[in-house]
């Protein structure tokens, strides 16, 4: 069982919240290692200077989380020493600039797994998500256009036969979906056209790996270039 130990006060902002940063900082620092007993909740308490309830509902959502198991009558463990859900809150949390390179290492790896393991419906599938999703419109409903140009990067992704990777891609996609359309009705940051994403179809069609790849990088290259001037302009 790790040894007794003084932890920092939970902050006021959220004594839960803080209790659980307290005690998963503690696991993700390895003072806590995977398969140990935990302290039990009246020195958790202690330790933590919060009450024994917020030290239940702590370990209670840390526990949801697959982080902690507790095991009735014998105490609770650690389970897993990074918390998904953590991680997943603090990409979200990165900037945008950090979101769209993640995006180019996904879309370039997507297209090449997508040339080499597509099969003749998946195809026909991007033709058609491609001819749905057209040019960006000069008005109108832009929401449902990068809503459009989403589930054509998706299948791309899809077409791979890799769920991880399509999987991890539609997350990101998603959670940029808000920050990106802001970005695009300022102006701030260029849409690539039909012909860029044409380029990705032809590739993938002729099974042209290392080409899928290159057309996938150039539709995400202005982006980051454009991106990278906003950081770089005086008072940003």
């Amino acid at each position: 069982m790790p040894s007794t130990l003084n932890l920092p006060q939970a902050a006021r902002r959220s004594l839960v919240d803080s209790a659980i940063d307290l005690i998963r900082t503690q696991i993700e620092t390895g003072r806590w290692k995977v398969g140990a007993r935990i302290p039990k909740e009246a020195e958790l308490a202690e330790m933590l200077q919060v009450g024994r309830n917020t030290v239940r509902e702590a370990v209670r959502v840390l526990s949801h989380a697959k982080v902690l198991e507790v095991r009735q009558g014998d105490g609770t463990y650690v389970r897993l020493n990074v918390d998904p859900a953590e991680v997943m809150r603090r990409v979200a949390h990165a900037s945008l600039r950090d979101h769209f390179e993640l995006r180019a290492l996904l879309e370039t790896e997507a297209a090449r797994r997508a040339a080499a393991r597509r099969n003749d419906g998946d195809v026909a599938r991007l033709e058609a998500l491609l001819e749905a999703r057209g040019e960006r419109p000069q008005d109108g409903d832009l929401a449902g256009f990068i809503e459009r140009d989403i589930a054509f990067h998706v299948a791309v992704a899809q077409c791979g036969d890799n769920a991880a990777l399509a999987e991890l891609y539609r997350y990101f996609a998603l959670s940029l979906h808000g920050s990106t359309s802001t970005a695009l009705s300022d102006g701030a940051l260029p849409e690539p056209d039909l012909a860029a994403h044409r380029r990705v179809v032809d590739a993938i069609r002729q099974r042209d790996e290392s080409g899928a790849a290159d057309a996938a990088r150039a539709i995400v290259g202005p982006i980051l270039d454009a991106l990278g001037r906003i950081e770089t302009a005086p008072g940003s």
